[in-house]
């Protein structure tokens, strides 16, 4: 006899393990099944804490490096490669043992092994042995995220050409680098190696950097990143990368037409990442796919396939570990029958941890004149807050998007120190339909960050305090 459980989720990500969790509070019987030995997914092992705790050390670097102008003096200052990468794997050693926690704390049972829809409510899941085991489940969520994808000219060797998830292992520190996408990744990728010593070249196919964020942050950004001394190329195609005796050739076009090449020690792939659809029984279901192979869900959550949810990267939603644990709750508590509130796609808050960092909310400018919108817009600098003098980082900007009829806040988007912190009190304010009077007149504690904020609402009513 099969084991049977109310819900069956496939994947432990911050999607599946999240959504394991809230239906182990609602009182399901809850089984979550994940091939690696860890839980914990992507996220956890391969991405976002890994590659914060490294940024952390790089960022920390950099203060220590300038730490004499603050009035103290550490003399030459150097970077342990081998203990950072040691701290990184501690904090993501932590926080799998957290989620090992969680799972006995809501009485959720954990399958090791690769899970597959059988059809029916049944999963077979294959173990690391060799064993089959097959169980039944009232409700399945499909979680099984994504994987790293590359252009089909990039042959990834995780040697000198490498991808976001092999660079993370790298066991010394590039004197060189190429970076090829300036997404949040890669961006992320370019800060780091830049700050800890690498000669960092970050190639962009498109106009701007981070282009999914506001034209005015994306060129901010840019003129940040230059600074730093990294070379950013971007409206550049790619052409190729091969391996030479001491590292890479990368070949590539400006917008100009004129070839580029560029010699370094590693090249770093960072071009996007694919769902993880093939392989786990698809094709036994009902379950509709785009042409990239991502799973159609309704609002809910819900598949074209009855008592079947896909949650995170494998869904049209944002590849973003908020936003897949926002969509497990949402599944687990539309199959408890709480009757959940859909998620607004809109208010799914954008970070990138390069430095400085970026962070976004609701529509950017462009994106709320196409709505058709009358748009009013304040924007207002960090070098005029005394909290960002205080630790030298008067760079960026808040910009402040509303609509003019209603002065409802459309988006809130910072390039600068502690962007990322920074954005929470955007969410909740898009979240509760803030207007910018009520924004401008929160009276905020000084001398902080959050004052730009303030003064940016105050910008966009026509009158500014500090500037």
């Amino acid at each position: 006899m099969a084991d049977s459980f109310d819900v069956a989720i496939l994947g432990s990500g911050p999607g599946g393990y999240v959504a394991a969790i809230r239906a182990g509070q609602f009182g399901l019987t809850t089984a979550i099944i994940e091939k690696d030995a860890r839980l914990g997914g992507t996220c956890l092992h391969r991405g976002c804490i890994p590659t914060k705790a490294l940024l952390y050390t790089a960022e920390l670097f950099h203060r220590v490096q300038n730490a004499a102008a603050f009035g103290i003096d550490v003399g030459s200052a150097v970077v342990d490669w081998n203990a950072a990468q040691k701290h990184k794997q501690k904090v993501v050693d932590k926080n799998a043992g957290g989620v090992d926690f969680l799972m006995k704390k809501n009485k959720v049972t954990v399958i090791k092994g690769f899970g597959k829809l059988l059809g029916k409510g049944k999963i077979e899941i294959k173990g690391a042995d060799g064993a089959v085991k097959i169980i039944e489940a009232k409700n399945i969520i499909l979680a099984t995220g994504s994987v790293v994808s590359t252009l089909p000219s990039i042959s990834i060797d995780n040697e000198r050409i490498l991808s976001s998830d092999s660079i993370l292992t790298l066991p010394v520190i590039p004197k060189s680098l190429v970076v090829l996408g300036a997404g949040a990744v890669g961006t992320e990728f370019a800060s780091i190696f830049n700050q800890v010593g690498s000669k960092v070249t970050l190639i962009e196919f498109l106009p701007r950097v981070l282009p999914l964020e506001d034209e005015d942050v994306s060129a901010e950004l840019k003129k940040q990143l230059v600074r730093q001394k990294i070379d950013v190329l971007t409206s550049t195609t790619f052409e190729s990368v091969t391996r030479t005796k001491g590292g890479v050739q990368v070949k590539a076009k400006g917008s100009d037409g004129k070839e580029i090449i560029i010699e370094a020690e590693y090249f770093l792939s960072a071009v996007g990442r694919k769902p993880v659809t093939e392989g786990i029984g698809l094709e036994v279901t009902n379950i509709k796919r785009n042409p990239k192979g991502a799973i159609t869900v309704d609002p809910m959550m819900r598949t074209t396939e009855p008592n079947v949810y896909a949650i995170g990267d494998i869904t049209t939603y944002p590849m973003l570990a908020h936003c897949a644990s926002a969509m497990g709750t949402l599944a687990a508590e539309d199959i408890a029958g709480k009757n959940p509130r859909p998620i607004n796609i809109d208010r799914v808050p954008n970070a990138t941890y390069c430095y400085p960092e970026v962070a976004s909310v609701g529509l950017t400018e462009k994106r709320a004149r196409e709505r058709g919108f009358d748009v009013k817009v304040g924007t207002f600098p960090f070098s005029a807050v005394g909290k960002a003098a205080i630790s030298d980082e008067g760079i960026g900007f808040v910009k402040i998007v509303s609509d003019k009829k209603y002065d409802e806040v459309l988006g809130v988007h910072l390039v600068g120190p502690h962007a990322t912190e920074l954005l929470a009190e955007a969410c909740v304010g898009l979240q509760l339909e803030t207007t910018t009077e009520e924004l401008g007149r929160t009276i905020h504690a000084h001398p902080t960050l959050s004052e730009a904020i303030h003064e940016a609402a105050e910008v966009t009513l026509g009158h500014p305090i500090h500037i």
